[in-house]
C-alpha cells in the first residue's frame, strides 16, 4: 500500500528549528529521488528540497543555506531540518518521490510566529 505519513511540524518563533520527518511505503522511496514540498494558504504547492536515492541534494533559493534534507534509505524515511525559520516559511509541509506521484500524504503544518 502506498503511504506517505509526514509529522514533526509544529508552532515556532521565528529563528526557531524544527525537523520534519516523512516515512513512506509501498515502493515510493526505495531507489527513487525524493523532495520535500510546501504550500502556503492562497499559494500553490512550491518544491523546496529534493535528494537523490545516492544523497546528493538541491534546494530552492527561499530555503537555501537554512534547511537540510536527508533520507535514512534503511528505514525508508525522508527528513527535513529546518533552521532560522521565518514567518513566510508557515505552510503545509508534504514529501513526495521526485518525479512526484499522485500519493499525498496529509502533510504537517508548520506555523512561524514573528
Amino acid at each position: 500500500q502506498v503511504q506517505l505519513v509526514e509529522s514533526g511540524g509544529g508552532l515556532v518563533q521565528a529563528g526557531g528549528s524544527l525537523r520534519l520527518s516523512c516515512a513512506a511505503s509501498g515502493g515510493l522511496f526505495s531507489g527513487n529521488s525524493m523532495g520535500w514540498f510546501r504550500q502556503a494558504p492562497g499559494k500553490q504547492r512550491e518544491l523546496i528540497a529534493t535528494i537523490t536515492s545516492g544523497g546528493s541534494t538541491n534546494y530552492g533559493d527561499s530555503v537555501k543555506g537554512r534547511f537540510t534534507i536527508s533520507r535514512d534509505n534503511a528505514k525508508n524515511t525522508l527528513y527535513l531540518q529546518m533552521n532560522n525559520l521565518k514567518p513566510d516559511d508557515t505552510a503545509v509541509y508534504y514529501c513526495n518521490r521526485i518525479p512526484y506521484t499522485t500519493y499525498w500524504g496529509q502533510g504537517t503544518q508548520v506555523t512561524v510566529s514573528s
